[in-house]
């Protein structure tokens, strides 16, 4: 029997949803109370799952642990998983993001805070830092987004092992074609209105979420502050695509893994009112690669004043994959449809940070 399970990372913990068939859910959790989750995985190449977990306690720091039994049990390296080395003269301050490499099953990705992009070659148990990224020469005039510092956003290519994509807040989008020793930015097109001498700047981009198409893995699609775009070039250059949106804010994308040019955006009716478009929650989704998009809502409530984060939306691995996506009031909402209905499966949690689903047998 197929169970599903959604990993619920919030400001004060980590919840299970869990279902056999994605109508009933039980609850349960709270892991690491007190301390906000900010980072998930599900595993599923190896024999056993494994979830690995990156949070932080106001009182201890930042942490990241697995666990081989859905939470049964958490293990925790003794010297702590990520530590910057020495000569750098940093300390870690968050994990935001640890993501599974395409091509090789043991290892894992990570990037934090401060920006740092990190290697796992044992599942996630240690990690080495990226050198090419950390003392790339553009890194002293990288900025803090208003959630901090952070490399938010990993894409290993799935057709190239040596190609990979990282995002930042505020830094903009970073490529390599020689698996890490070399970066480029790749921000051309993109729009930063806030930058004081350069609107099409290099870098320096507030980049909020990038995710790649799900049957052309040259494509991608980015969530931006103030824009959403398309890239047709692995992430070199940039085409806007918000024209029939609501709104170009948001913080969250998410594309369908196997239906090509199909993706999902929670929009925010500005950076000044982090809000729905007229109060009302919704997703809009387009078919076309976003020529043109359209508004699905059925389900969710109206009027609501809440919003999604980067990291709070998520699609499950059935074949026809279930949508998910967490509000800051703590209610959690899936869609078995595509987004053309909602059910709540979750409420009256803390402020939710982290969503992330799989299907296990």
């Amino acid at each position: 029997m197929n169970e599903t399970v959604v990993g619920i990372g919030t400001r004060k913990g980590l919840w299970l949803a869990r279902s056999e068939d994605r109508q009933s859910w039980r609850v349960e959790g709270p892991h690491f109370l007190m301390s906000e989750v900010l980072s998930l995985l599900f595993d599923t190449r190896r024999e056993v799952p494994r979830l690995l977990v990156g949070f932080r306690s106001s009182h201890w720091g930042p942490s990241l642990q697995h666990s081989d039994d859905l939470g049964a049990s958490w293990v925790e390296h003794p010297e702590g998983s990520i530590r910057f080395p020495a000569d750098t003269d940093t300390a870690l301050k968050a994990t935001w993001q640890l993501v599974a490499d395409p091509h090789d099953p043991d290892v894992v990705w990570a990037g934090t805070e401060p920006q740092g992009l990190w290697r796992s070659a044992d599942g996630g148990e240690t990690f080495e830092l990226n050198r090419g990224l950390w003392e790339h020469p553009h890194r002293p005039e990288w900025g803090e987004g208003f959630g901090g510092g952070a490399i938010h956003t990993v894409l290993p290519s799935p057709a190239d092992a040596d190609h990979m994509l990282v995002a930042m807040s505020t830094g903009g989008v970073y490529n390599t074609r020689d698996g890490g020793q070399t970066w480029s930015p790749g921000n051309t097109g993109i729009h930063a209105y806030f930058q004081p001498h350069d609107e099409w700047p290099e870098f320096g981009q507030c980049v909020h979420k990038v995710v790649r198409d799900g049957a052309t893995p040259t494509r991608l699609y980015a969530q931006n502050h103030r824009g959403v775009y398309r890239s047709d070039d692995d992430g070199v250059t940039w085409t806007s695509i918000e024209a029939g949106l609501p709104t170009n804010f948001g913080m969250t994308a998410v594309a369908h893994p196997t239906q090509g040019d199909t993706m999902w955006l929670v929009p925010i009716a500005s950076d000044g009112e982090r809000i729905p478009p007229a109060a009302e929650l919704q997703v809009q989704r387009t078919d076309d690669a976003g020529q043109t998009w359209r508004t699905q809502h059925e389900g969710l409530p109206s009027p609501s004043y809440t919003n999604v984060l980067r990291d709070a939306a998520a699609l499950d691995t059935h074949d026809e994959p279930g949508l998910y996506f967490g509000t800051r009031n703590g209610e959690v909402y899936a869609s078995l449809d595509g987004g053309e209905s909602f059910e709540r499966i979750a409420e009256q949690l803390p402020d939710v940070l982290c969503v992330r689903a799989v299907t296990l047998s």
